[in-house]
């Protein structure tokens, strides 16, 4: 991410947005400032998403332009997020050079990007990879080409300068900070029993069904196919499961991988989110102290995506809104807008890999397949809003555990920060930069329009909510902050609502999506929107394209 952002450093304008033309300069709310300090001037704005070139499309403002200029290419990729780049690469494998890959905003990415505040490096959006399974060999294949893992002594082993540094994560409940994001301080012996009946179903469900990352290698079972039917809120009542502090837990991880809660998401997707990495582990179980090895970034996920995006070169046509792509008898015709250039462009390509979000591509693919057209219709979309705080200098902290690189404070509506300096080796106290993760998808704290929200709502509204929740465990971060990026995203992830494991069944089975020359990758087509399911898809697009061609 980071298109449309500039480096927020020296005399510069701090901030490019849509809804915040330049810097603006303003007093924090007089409830924040406390013990009758004088509060800070705090900059801010929009930044990150040029959200008026995505809508364009939608508004057809440049449907009735003439085509000004045509190009030829031999595979045509359009879209830059994870699924496109990972395309490019497969192209480059198979010593296809002859392709252009077009990006709607500044810098390639998608909802990988990473940006700069105050001269410090921080996520725009996702900000660490697990480190991926045998189902995911098409991640570990780059992983290992990045140098991030190798061999020794016959077995893999990763890079520790960017696996995540403990402590990895703990949570603001009951007043103080606790290890880990279970809620444990003072909970009684019921939660306790919950915690280990949930710990126990999830074991037994990983012995029943393979629940693989990605997930278009697990295979179908009766398991499977039953969770999808229902709600993961529904899954809880049913088993007796209804403990508030683990339900919140539940909620939150919900939220955090799907954008949306409970009652929204199926069986299958919240009880995938343990089953298919590192499970469950209820206090005393002997395996609590464990912990998911991630890889992370100060830049997040960005640090992969410009690796992806560097060998392309002009092969990379960035701020090029695709609006119409037909096939012909002889290949594809692929129209975009040209925003540096302010013309139309048609490009003829004899395969086309369409990595673009499925209700995107469904809007600009004449006459779409069924099978497009059923999943746009079927597909509902998390909004979403990430925060980037620049600190002066490190704050002050509550009792308990240590800070930490992800610190969540319990039963609010964002999923708490991440210190983009948590990875310095450096043990000087120094500035940094917080990213605060807040999805807008439906759930039991957001009910009503988050893409309204994003669009209508001044960036000083969600300045005031972060604050607000923040300080509570953290008085002093007003006082300690400086700048502030907003970053908005309307269709930030598809959501695994009950059934749509049965429609990508029908609609997508198997790993290649494809129609005549059109290869789809993206996301959307594992209805999971994380790392690994957009590059294996847009791998094995690639793949699929480069034989076509």
């Amino acid at each position: 991410m980071g298109q449309g952002q500039r480096p927020l450093n020296g005399g510069r304008r701090r901030f490019v947005g849509v809804a915040a033309a330049g810097a603006t300069t303003v007093g924090l709310p007089a409830w924040l400032a406390g013990c009758g300090r004088a509060s800070p001037a705090l900059e801010g704005g929009f930044a990150g998403i040029d959200m008026a070139r995505g809508h364009a499309l939608r508004e057809g403002r440049w449907a009735s332009q003439p085509v000004a200029k045509e190009r030829r290419t031999r595979v045509l990729i359009a879209g830059g997020g994870v699924a496109g780049l990972a395309a490019a690469r497969a192209l480059r494998q198979a010593r296809i050079d002859d392709f252009a890959l077009l990006e709607l905003e500044d810098e390639a990415g998608g909802n990988a990007r990473g940006g700069q505040l105050g001269g410090l490096a921080c996520p725009l959006g996702a900000h660490y990879l697990p480190v991926p399974g045998d189902d995911a060999r098409e991640v570990q294949d780059l992983l290992e080409e990045l140098g991030l893992r190798r061999r020794e002594a016959g077995r893999w082993v990763y890079d520790e300068r960017y696996l995540c540094h403990s402590p990895q994560e703990r949570l603001f409940f009951q007043g103080e900070w606790q290890d880990g994001l279970l809620p444990l301080t003072g909970v009684g012996a019921d939660t306790l029993a919950q915690y280990r009946r949930f710990a126990q179903k999830v074991e037994a469900l990983r012995r029943a069904a393979h629940f693989a990352i990605p997930t278009l290698r697990a295979a179908p079972s009766a398991p499977l196919v039953d969770l999808d039917r229902l709600s993961f809120g529904a899954w809880l009542e049913a088993e007796g499961l209804d403990d508030p502090q683990l339900r919140w837990y539940l909620g939150y991880c919900c939220r955090d991988d799907y954008g949306a809660g409970l009652a929204q998401v199926s069986a299958w997707a919240g009880l995938h989110y343990f089953a298919s990495r590192h499970g469950f582990h209820a206090p005393g179980d002997g395996l609590d102290a464990e912990r998911e090895a991630v890889l992370t970034w100060p830049e997040g996920n960005a640090w992969l995506t410009r690796r992806l995006a560097a060998p392309l070169a002009g092969r990379l046509q960035t701020r090029q809104v695709v609006l119409r792509i037909e096939q012909t008898r002889s290949g594809v015709a692929v129209d975009a807008w040209d925003a540096a250039a302010q013309q139309r462009v048609r490009w003829q390509a004899t395969q086309c890999i369409v990595a673009l979000p499925v209700f995107v591509a469904a809007r600009v693919v004449v006459s779409p397949s069924a099978f497009l057209s059923e999943l746009a219709a079927g597909l509902t979309y998390s909004p979403w809003l990430v925060a980037n705080l620049h600190l002066s200098s490190p704050l002050r902290d509550r009792p308990g555990a240590a800070p930490s690189w992800d610190n969540v404070v319990y039963g609010t509506r964002g999923l708490g920060y991440v210190d983009a300096g948590h990875q310095r080796l450096d043990p000087t106290p120094a500035p940094t930069v917080l990213s605060w993760y807040r999805p807008l998808g439906p759930s039991e704290f957001d009910g009503g329009d988050g893409r309204r929200l994003l669009a209508e709502r001044p960036w000083e509204a969600w300045r005031d909510e972060m604050l607000a929740e923040l300080s509570v465990p953290h008085p002093d971060l007003a006082e300690r902050a400086t700048r502030l990026a907003i970053t908005r995203y309307g269709h930030a992830m598809a959501v695994p609502a009950p059934g749509l494991r049965a429609r990508l069944a029908r609609t997508a089975p198997g790993g290649e999506v494809q129609a005549g020359r059109l290869h789809f990758a993206h996301a959307d087509w594992s209805g999971y929107s994380i790392f690994e399911e957009a590059f294996t898809r847009g791998h094995l697009a690639g793949e699929a394209a480069a034989r076509a061609a």
